[in-house]
């Protein structure tokens, strides 16, 4: 399996998703630039954090008009694994691939800290038993606050489809959602970063289980 980590002008956490699928997981991956128009023998893609396109008008607004999206789109319909972190988590928003959307803090703030997370009992690949009841992930940023209207989140919750919880809330995301899967399931998006959480000298390894259980989907893909 080869994975593509996508690579938008403003992507600044693009190499480190690079380390950890690559070097610390052994997983074949390379650099995707944003004007490809196809992921033809990819078998999941990555959307690392950073700032695409300055973040101008809204974060993730202007990258999801670049022309790998449309690609990026056919590939997570057909049930190709997609995980958005960060910034790539409020792309897949305002691409409509995830519900809701992220926007300012409350607090106005940028936050760049450890926050502790409530993993979720969602499906067979994310479930507490397979991560952990809670986990350590570094956050970073300043847009990280999630909202949708009352009916997607009655629905989110009916569906099981939150992964994560904040159990401190850094950015005053509605019901602590940290992270959330589309209702196929093979669509995540997360605004903490797993890929910062991979090896002994960083804040926690927590990380790398959460990756783990992310690429599985590509073995059941169809």
């Amino acid at each position: 399996m080869r994975v593509a980590i996508l690579q938008f002008p403003g992507s600044n956490c693009d190499t480190d998703a690079l380390h950890a699928v690559r070097d610390v997981l052994g997983v074949e991956a390379q650099l995707v630039w944003h004007k490809e128009s196809c992921l033809c023998g990819y078998g999941a893609v990555v959307l690392p954090g950073g700032f695409s396109y300055g973040d101008y008008l809204r974060c993730g607004a202007i990258a999801r008009f670049s022309p790998v999206m449309a690609a990026l789109k056919d590939f997570a319909e057909a049930g190709g694994p997609v995980i958005g972190i960060c910034n790539g988590f409020q792309i897949l928003c305002e691409a409509g691939l995830l519900p809701g959307a992220l926007v300012r803090n409350t607090c106005l703030e940028f936050r760049c800290q450890t926050s502790e997370l409530i993993v979720e009992d969602s499906n067979e690949h994310f479930n507490p038993v397979k991560l952990g009841e809670r986990v350590r992930i570094p956050i970073a940023h300043g847009e990280g606050n999630y909202r949708i209207d009352e009916a997607g989140l009655a629905k989110l919750e009916a569906n099981k489809q939150v992964l994560f919880r904040y159990a401190d809330n850094p950015n005053g995301s509605l019901n602590d959602i940290a992270g959330i899967r589309s209702e196929r399931g093979n669509v995540i998006g997360m605004m903490p970063h797993p890929e910062r959480a991979v090896e002994p000298f960083m804040p926690s390894t927590d990380g790398l289980p959460i990756l783990r259980a992310f690429l599985e989907l590509a073995a059941v893909a169809p």
